[in-house]
């Protein structure tokens, strides 16, 4: 696999990864300025000529992926028998600089009930470098034109036209993928949820409705699901800001989109904080 294949793969799967590029080449070198290479935590792609140049590059950007490393580092090797090495002596005369690029894990959010909501999150979401999967059981709620205003999307948009068990997308959605439920159905609803709560790896599961609502479901989910009332406690309910008032569907978008940004935000600084030495 190519390495830009690779990096829609490991996109696409929900994976880390370190692009890996020669930045410059003075003298001999066994590959050409700007050949890359894809590493992720177990596998790489593509090449930047191999040897102890290839091998050292791979050892830096596994150490940056396990580190949570997200800012771009470089580093010069020269390729002589003079030059120190630790994977093979590579002695092509030349010398090489290497940039490495973290590649982030896009933020994933799946929206499953494309109603008046559904619809103005998705237009908020869409502006934003992430995986937006649009779930409804309902064909006409996913209709072209009432998807067009997502057609210059910053996002991946992803649309799920699934009349019956729309549940099952769950499992084709990557690690991390952060579900909103709010379909024109409770029964429908409270499937999903139910299903959800069963899937491992997710991240936030959120329900809109209110409370009423939500004491009805949450019931059914602990008699009739038989979940456990921990499972249960990991359904966030209301969703959005609090702070943000209105039942406005463009009022209620705008708080739950700023709720998922803080929440891109705290998971993107998580690595960088457990990685960090104590003072």
């Amino acid at each position: 696999m190519r390495w830009l294949r690779a990096v829609e793969h490991l996109r696409t799967s929900g994976e880390p990864g370190v692009l890996v590029t020669l930045t410059s080449v003075r003298g001999h070198a066994p590959r050409e300025a700007g050949a890359k290479m894809v590493v992720g935590r177990t596998q790489t792609w593509d090449t930047i000529g191999g040897g102890n140049l290839e091998a050292a590059a791979v050892e830096r950007a596994r150490s940056m992926l396990g580190e949570g490393r997200t800012v771009p580092e470089t580093f010069t090797s020269s390729l002589s028998d003079k030059a120190p090495f630790q994977h093979g002596m590579q002695c092509c005369g030349g010398e090489v600089s290497v940039l490495l690029e973290p590649l982030a894990v896009a933020p994933v959010v799946a929206i499953f009930g494309m109603g008046h909501v559904g619809h103005e999150l998705a237009r908020i979401l869409a502006r934003h470098d992430l995986d937006l999967h649009l779930v409804d059981s309902r064909p006409e709620a996913l209709a072209r034109d009432l998807l067009s205003p997502l057609a210059d999307a910053d996002a991946r948009v992803h649309v799920h036209p699934v009349p019956v068990l729309p549940e099952l997308v769950l499992g084709e959605l990557p690690p991390g993928t952060h579900v909103l439920v709010m379909t024109h159905d409770h029964a429908e609803d409270a499937a999903i949820l139910d299903a959800a709560l069963r899937t491992e790896g997710l991240g936030s599961i959120g329900l809109i409705g209110s409370s009423a609502k939500w004491a009805r479901l949450r019931q059914r989910l602990l008699t009739e699901g038989g979940l456990a009332e921990s499972d249960v406690a990991r359904v966030t309910t209301p969703i959005g800001l609090p702070e943000l008032a209105g039942k406005e569907p463009a009022t209620i978008a705008v708080g739950v989109a700023a709720d998922l940004l803080i929440r891109f935000t705290a998971a993107s600084a998580e690595p960088a904080r457990k990685g960090r030495s104590p003072a």
